[in-house]
């Protein structure tokens, strides 16, 4: 019986802000492209209610702006975005592994592998897309933990969420996987061996180089 997972109750709220969220990080949603609360509340046979509260909670994570005499609109993408984000996640990821690399345990060391493992599985089924970041995110969480830094752990999930749909487009669209797994195997190895100078530097350049390829993704996608 302890092996159940607990029944998860979501609020309609909850349920419209996963739907949306989802069809903005995968495209199907693209920038620009105007989001009718009428018509939301038909797709999803929810009332209005939630729909509003839902977008305004999409608008906190970047996902979507609220403009004058035009509602909600999906995030454009930007280069400009893809650089601060970026930039961010470097400074405040590499940070918060140099703090947590002292304090890592065996058990976070094989649990961290083991959401690895997941990750690793996902990127071989095009359909489990939606979970690479969920996945990514868990990775890189299972080591940071250890920094003891909740706060900056809260400011780096809302950096990913922001950074989702980046992400996705490069591992699609760039033939990011092979680097991406070998990066992971390679920073996994360096926190066991407690080599903070090594697995920092990994990891600055593992989220600025994949920064460099969505840019020039970013850049083609404007253009065309």
């Amino acid at each position: 019986m302890s092996n159940i997972p607990p029944i998860i109750h979501k609020t309609r709220t909850q349920l419209v802000v996963e739907a949306l969220r989802e069809q903005i990080l995968s495209g199907d949603i693209e920038g620009g492209e105007p989001l009718r609360q009428s018509a939301i509340a038909e797709q999803l046979n929810v009332s209005r209610i939630p729909v509003r509260e839902a977008l305004v909670q999409l608008e906190a994570e970047g996902l979507i702006n609220f403009e004058p005499h035009k509602g909600a609109t999906a995030t454009k993408l930007s280069v400009e975005q893809v650089t601060e984000l970026f930039e961010l996640r470097a400074m405040i990821e590499s940070d918060l592994l140099a703090k947590a690399i002292p304090n890592l345990t065996e058990q976070d060391i094989a649990d961290a592998e083991a959401v690895l493992v997941q990750l690793e599985l996902a990127f071989k089924l095009k359909e489990s897309v939606a979970s690479w970041s969920e996945l990514n995110t868990r990775f890189h969480t299972r080591l940071y933990k250890a920094a003891n830094r909740p706060h900056t752990l809260d400011v780096v999930h809302g950096l990913n969420t922001n950074c989702d749909r980046y992400i996705r487009l490069q591992l699609l669209f760039t033939g990011g996987i092979p680097t991406a797994e070998r990066e992971h195997r390679i920073l996994l190895e360096l926190c066991k061996a407690g080599d903070v100078e090594k697995a920092t530097a990994l990891l600055h350049e593992h989220i600025l180089s994949a920064a460099a390829s969505i840019t020039k993704l970013v850049e083609q996608k404007i253009k065309s």
